[in-house]
């Protein structure tokens, strides 16, 4: 029986969840498996490391610290933005999600981290930067 190895493609059905609270933050239960090539960057190091050598059908548990995953929250990643820069409908909370436009064109998710009277703090880094992850994963099949 085969088993996943680098740049293989792979099916695989997970559960992503915060190993300090055990809230799932993903998971792929009610929708098709993942299906990705390992080696291209589209996942994370722990993540892929995980499925190196598993089989078809074979389910394990993995921890992936924070390094492995979306590294440390960076205090440089958090911007003051004077609130007359945001379209007058926006009313900022802490929590919302908004999306800036970079001058290149490309688009950036930001997360409103603090509201003042006349500034918002927005925060760039991942959302589940600084977070320890533990995935649930059972691989589908190995191209």
């Amino acid at each position: 029986m085969s088993q996943v190895k680098a740049n293989d493609t792979v099916k695989v059905h997970y559960t992503g969840k915060l190993k300090a609270t055990g809230q799932v933050f993903d998971t792929s239960a009610d929708r098709e498996p993942l299906e990705a090539q390992l080696g291209q960057g589209m996942l994370i190091p722990g993540f892929e490391n995980g499925l190196i050598d598993m089989k078809v059908n074979e389910k394990k548990t993995i921890e992936i610290p924070k390094e492995e995953a979306y590294g440390e929250v960076m205090e440089e990643l958090f911007h003051k933005v004077d609130r007359a820069q945001l379209p007058q409908e926006v009313q900022p909370e802490v929590g919302m999600g908004l999306i800036s436009q970079n001058p290149d064109g490309t688009e950036r998710q930001l997360r409103v981290a603090d509201v003042q009277e006349d500034h918002i703090v927005v925060d760039a880094n991942h959302p589940l930067a600084g977070q320890d992850l533990v995935f649930e994963l059972e691989v589908i099949g190995i191209n």
